[in-house]
């Protein structure tokens, strides 16, 4: 179901179930909830409470675990770009050995995980990298 004003969260919702279906059964799709969208002295304290907790700032939407392969996947709109700690996050799992990828639609993901040598059930169409 799209909903007006939130295309990312649109996105996301149809890239989780289309990992659900390609992946296998014992793989693990997580949305990591690291911001707290209300404004004001209420949401600054909760932010701060969830940093506590081991909330990393720019940490990727979603994170793919599956057969000893690890894969984050940054969901953005179609004209949506990185804040500086969702690129500085970005360098610091690539320096690390794990796969990220910038995805933008339901193909772009399932191309990521075919980039990333993840076994799929679903085969991406041909696309554009973004």
């Amino acid at each position: 179901m799209m909903r007006r004003g939130t295309p990312e969260a649109d996105a996301q919702r149809a890239i989780v179930s289309a990992l659900r279906i390609a992946l296998p059964r014992n793989a693990i799709v997580h949305h990591c909830a690291n911001e707290v969208t209300e404004a004001g002295p209420r949401g600054a304290k909760r932010q701060a409470i969830l940093a506590g907790m081991g909330v990393h700032p720019g940490f990727a939407d979603l994170l793919v675990i599956s057969e000893g392969r690890v894969l984050f996947l940054e969901v953005k709109s179609a004209k949506g770009r990185l804040r500086p700690a969702q690129d500085a996050f970005r360098e610091t799992v690539l320096a690390q050995g794990f796969g990220w990828a910038l995805v933008r639609s339901v193909d772009d993901a399932l191309g990521a995980l075919a980039d990333h040598g993840f076994t799929s059930r679903v085969q991406p169409s041909r696309r554009i990298a973004p």
